[in-house]
């Protein structure tokens, strides 16, 4: 019994210590939020606590990335923190529907967003759209998404909103937009990181016990249910591969390898 709640004592220790980080990160990220975004940073708020299901990340996770390309975002909107919260869900979402269906690091995504708003087009390939890691790859793809309503031959007067609305507009075209959220609801993988994220929320308090329990019972059920398929599947078709194995084994003895394999082991044993 001792050694019961002292195993209790420090799983609660070490949970309660996750959860005092997450919460001074929550602070620290929140008053980012509110610093840059003004009157919006409800919003992006808001949109950071749904993130375990929209993005597949934590809503720490996503202000840490939404404020470290918000000021270039936010030039290139003249200050407009409605639309830019607007626009840095989108590449939140593009960034997270990209990972999913590419199978992409999330990190290389996010440094490649980074990138565009420092003006470096380099990491542009990290994003498996067709568009390689220059200038002129970015111009193309902008070109091929038409939101300008006009070709261009330069990145001068294009803004960085504009850059994430082109990329938004590629990957709707290609059938990524939405993944992360569809992933959520019925893979595993997608399930699992929604609850993860979920978890994270809760231990800071932006996100609730219903949402937690929903998150985890979601991926319950697709872990179950892929169960119940993979189960029948392997009792059946296991004895057939352990048939042809013993088939296999049988013709090779037969065919006069056991003698030989008899001599060999002889050799070995003589030679130690």
């Amino acid at each position: 019994v001792g050694a019961a709640v002292a195993g209790v004592a420090t799983a609660f220790a070490g949970v309660s210590k996750a959860a005092l980080d997450s919460v001074a990160s929550l602070e620290q990220n929140i008053g980012g939020v509110e610093t840059l975004f003004k009157d919006s940073a409800k919003t992006v708020i808001d949109n950071a606590n749904n993130a375990y299901m929209t993005a597949g990340v934590s809503a720490n996770k996503y202000m840490e990335t939404v404020t470290s390309f918000s000021a270039s975002l936010l030039q290139g909107l003249g200050g407009d923190t409605a639309e830019a919260a607007r626009i840095a869900d989108m590449a939140m979402v593009d960034m997270s529907d990209n990972a999913n269906k590419f199978g992409t690091n999330m990190e290389d995504i996010q440094n490649a967003y980074q990138g565009f708003a420092k003006q470096n087009y380099t990491m542009l390939d990290n994003l498996k759209l067709g568009y390689g890691g220059t200038q002129a790859e970015m111009v193309r793809l902008i070109n091929d998404s038409g939101i300008l309503n006009e070709k261009i031959e330069n990145l001068d007067n294009v803004s960085f909103s504009q850059i994430i609305q082109a990329i938004h507009k590629i990957q709707e075209d290609m059938g990524v937009t939405g993944t992360t959220s569809a992933e959520a609801l019925t893979t595993i993988e997608g399930s699992v990181n929604a609850a993860k994220a979920a978890f994270d929320n809760f231990l800071n308090g932006s996100g609730s016990p219903e949402k937690l329990a929903e998150s985890v019972i979601t991926a319950g059920k697709n872990i179950t249910n892929n169960l119940l398929q993979i189960v029948p599947r392997l009792a059946e078709e296991l004895p057939k591969v352990g048939s042809l194995l013993m088939d296999s084994l049988s013709e090779s003895l037969n065919s006069g390898k056991l003698n030989e394999l008899m001599a060999v082991g002889g050799q070995i044993v003589s030679s130690l």
